[in-house]
């Protein structure tokens, strides 16, 4: 089987200044999922390595630069799953942990799915994971832009998938939400077949976007069983979205893996931040995606 990975920066009206700074971000973050899986390491360790990288980039609304909630905190949300034994792990609404998709993973071990607020950060505690002061995790351009635009607004999330070189599938999704959304109002990232999903019979997703929009329509699921029915992931991808502009509006995005390793996206945002890279290919390819 040939490995595969793709990740996203989110889809959203991206200025121009931060158009190569989003390209950038991309590339590295498939870059790192990529060096993991050229050597045989599983979809799971790949999905987290190349999320790790765009939680600690202030560039995209994940980990550190998070946007901030109504109080001017920074609320993190993250999901892992992985398609063999269909295995998930969420966190929502958690502060002071340094990376929310580690959080995340490490629920796989346990018989939970979704933890949220002060639960997963004691979890995070429990298991040794790396916390820090709530306040670290805000940017100086998000405290900006949160006095300057008192409305609630935005649409980023970080997502990845990956195919491994065992046959094997995982998702993951990490993002701070909302700017000014309500304290613990919680979006389809952490939701397993909403945000994201993995499953062997058919592939991976993950989602961006108006997070309520894409809940309405359960959009994950929507795709999987598109692929499961024979839809090729450019064919799963652009359906979805379709389907969500018309049934219930919103803007978003979402970047697909099929069986055959197929690379998909599609979006109705003015732009989607994201890059991709299969065994065959000798470098990833990054690009900001206009509509």
């Amino acid at each position: 089987m040939k490995w595969a990975i793709i990740v996203h920066g989110g889809a959203h009206t991206i200025p121009d200044a931060k158009i190569e700074p989003h390209k950038v971000g991309c590339l590295r973050a498939v870059d790192a999922g990529a060096a993991l899986l050229e050597k045989g390491a599983s979809s799971l360790e790949a999905v987290e390595a190349a999320i790790l990288i765009l939680e600690d980039d202030p560039v995209f609304n994940a980990g550190f630069g998070s946007m901030l909630n109504a109080d001017g905190e920074a609320e993190m949300d993250a999901a892992i799953m992985e398609g063999k034994h269909l295995g998930a792990g969420a966190v929502a609404a958690i502060q002071g942990v340094r990376h929310p998709i580690t959080v995340a993973r490490r629920l796989l071990k346990t018989d939970t799915v979704l933890l949220s607020g002060d639960g997963a950060h004691r979890f995070a505690v429990d298991q040794n994971l790396e916390l820090c002061r709530p306040e670290e995790m805000i940017h100086e351009e998000q405290v900006a832009e949160w006095r300057a635009h008192r409305a609630k607004h935005g649409s980023d999330t970080v997502g990845c998938v990956a195919l491994d070189a065992h046959g094997n599938f995982a998702a993951g999704t990490s993002t701070g939400g909302l700017m000014h959304k309500p304290k613990g109002r919680i979006g389809d990232s952490p939701l397993i077949g909403l945000g994201l999903y993995a499953d062997n019979a058919a592939g991976g997703c993950a989602l961006t976007g108006d997070g309520e929009s894409i809940m309405r329509m359960a959009l994950a699921h929507r795709i999987i069983d598109s692929l499961l029915h024979g839809a090729d992931a450019d064919q799963a991808a652009e359906e979805a979205i379709a389907v969500m502009a018309h049934r219930v509006g919103g803007e978003a995005g979402c970047i697909v893996l099929d069986r055959q390793g197929r690379v998909g996206f599609a979006h109705n945002a003015d732009h989607l931040a994201h890059a991709y890279r299969t065994a065959e290919m000798k470098s990833g390819i990054a690009s900001v995606k206009k509509l």
